[in-house]
Parts: structure tokens; sequence; C-alpha cells
């Protein structure tokens, strides 16, 4: 499994909520509380996408938007006033007076002549693993509408307007080829961290996919090196150059990654989480996990317990 497939599937990428949104001018609707990831899509007409800092962005057809703070709006323009809140799954008059009615169950607007139409797909990330996906877009990132897109955009908008048996598994599963490539064209055009960028390099490439595939693995520079096609010095360099940090850094911060979810999303000793981690000595994982994550693998799991009670 490459890089980012293992984080898409480590941080529980699927099964987003997905709606179609069909709106008339003027319309404005603002969603608060939103899940960690929201990809919107414009299907047809235009949208303004905004934060509430910095200018609204413009999405054309076919232009996707990757939205990872939790409070944006989304108007035909950026001088329409919010009509509705979006919370959860209901829509609350910008007035505050009424009662919050409930959205429909996949698509909600009117198809009148003059109408935007978007998909809009919210995904629940998890863990602390969804940390290393997300630092990979800006709270809002745009993809501009291109051939690869474009062909995955009309599957989806062709299949949103169907009613059949096993509907919402076949725009859950569409959504996410469009999710998958939009982070590859977002990732090829603009600056993401350099582990990304990395993930070009053959040698180094590799030697990710095979960090990300057994970390467990007592792996060495060396091993690393050799399995990279390259010598050890000129891996070890060209692996700090492109990622920015030493192959070895790089392994532990990812396994204090996983070992952070581990942690909190099961009930295994700390020996155990060691072990499935790669570290045989409980205390020096201890040490690790501590000078990484800023406190011991048992405060790390009592934190989870304050949260969830």
């Amino acid at each position: 499994m490459d890089v980012l497939s293992d984080l898409l599937h480590r941080a529980r990428a699927a099964d987003a909520v997905v709606r179609q949104l069909i709106q008339r001018p003027p319309w404005s609707m603002t969603f608060a509380d939103a899940p960690p990831l929201t990809l919107v899509a414009a299907l047809g007409g235009h949208a303004f996408v905004s934060l509430g800092t910095g200018p609204p962005v413009r999405l054309a057809v076919g232009d996707i938007a990757l939205v990872s703070t939790k409070s944006y709006t989304i108007a035909d323009d950026p001088g329409t006033a919010p009509q509705v809140v979006i919370r959860g799954a209901k829509k609350y008059p910008v007035t505050g007076t009424g009662e919050p009615a409930p959205r429909a169950p996949r698509t909600y607007g009117d198809g009148s002549p003059g109408a935007t139409t978007m998909v809009r797909g919210a995904y629940e990330l998890h863990g602390v693993v969804a940390e290393r996906l997300l630092a990979m877009l800006p709270p809002l990132a745009v993809v501009p509408a291109g051939p690869r897109t474009g062909a995955a955009l009309e599957l989806l908008s062709a299949e949103v307007a169907r009613d059949e048996p096993g509907q919402d598994a076949v725009l859950r599963r569409l959504l996410d080829l469009v999710l998958v490539l939009a982070l590859r064209a977002w990732c090829a055009s603009a600056a993401p961290p350099p582990w990304v960028r990395a993930l070009d390099d053959a040698g180094v490439g590799e030697a990710l996919r095979l960090l990300h595939a057994e970390p467990a693995h007592r792996w060495t520079v060396a091993e690393l090196a050799a399995r990279a096609g390259l010598s050890r010095a000129a891996f070890a360099a060209r692996f700090a150059h492109l990622v920015g940090e030493p192959p070895l850094t790089y392994l532990t911060g990812w396994r204090m990654t996983l070992a952070a979810d581990l942690l909190r999303d099961t009930e295994d000793t700390v020996a155990a989480v060691a072990k499935a981690v790669g570290y045989e000595d409980p205390f020096a994982f201890s040490v690790a996990f501590k000078r990484t994550r800023g406190a011991s693998p048992s405060d790390w799991r009592r934190g989870r317990e304050n949260i969830s009670s």
C-alpha cells in the first residue's frame, strides 16, 4: 500500500456523508462545526467558498474545494448574506427564530434554471494519523477542473441523481475516488509537506512505502539504502534533503503517530503497543513517546478516558 493510501486508510477517510446542493441565486449557507475534511465540487454553475478570513474563492464548473476548517460559507456571491446555518443534520435560520429544519437525505434545493449544482462530501477523520493527512492541505485548497477529476465528477454527477439499491455505497466510493484524485492534483501543483514531494523519488519513495508498510521492522539506514538501490551515504543524504529529516527520525515519528492512536483506540498494554510499533523495550518506547508527544503513554491514554467520560 502506498503512503497516501495508508494515511487515508488509517485516518478512516471513508463512508463520507454525501449531499447534493441545488440552489437558485441569491443563496448563501454557512456550515458550522464541520467535520475535519470536506470536499465541495461544482457540477453546474458557480459558487464562492469563504472561511471568514481572506478573500472568498470562486469555484467554476469542475473545480473542487478541499476544506479542512470547522466553519465556512458557500454562496452564489460574496455579497450574499448567509440565509441558514447547517449544523449536524439540521438547517437553522440565521435570524435565530423558528425551528431547525431537517436536511433532505441526499439532495436539497431545486433544479430551476440558473441554479448552481454542487456535491458535498463530509469526512469524519480519526486519530493522530489524520493530522498527517490534513497537514498536506491549507484550510482551503482549490483544485482546478482537469480531465482526470472531470471524468470522476461526471460519473458522480450522473449517479447522485439516481435512487437505486446500493446508491449510498456507489456515491461514497465515487466520492472517495474524487478525493484521491483531488489530493493527487493538489500535491502535484502546490507546496505539500516535504515527505509528499519525496514520494515521486524512486529510491526515497520506496523507502517511505517500506516504513509505512512495516513500521515495526528493525529498519537500519543500510537496509533501507539497499532496498532503495542507493549507497548508504547517498540514501541518507537524499532522504534528509527530500523529506526534511533523517530516515530513522521519520520512522520514530511515524511509529509514535501509530502508537498514539493505538493507545487511545485499544485496551492493549503499553508493552503490547510498544512491540506493535517496533520497540522490544517498553521503557525505551515510553521515553520516545514522551519526547515526541509531550506526555507519557499512560497519561496520553488517560487523556482519552477524560475526553470520553
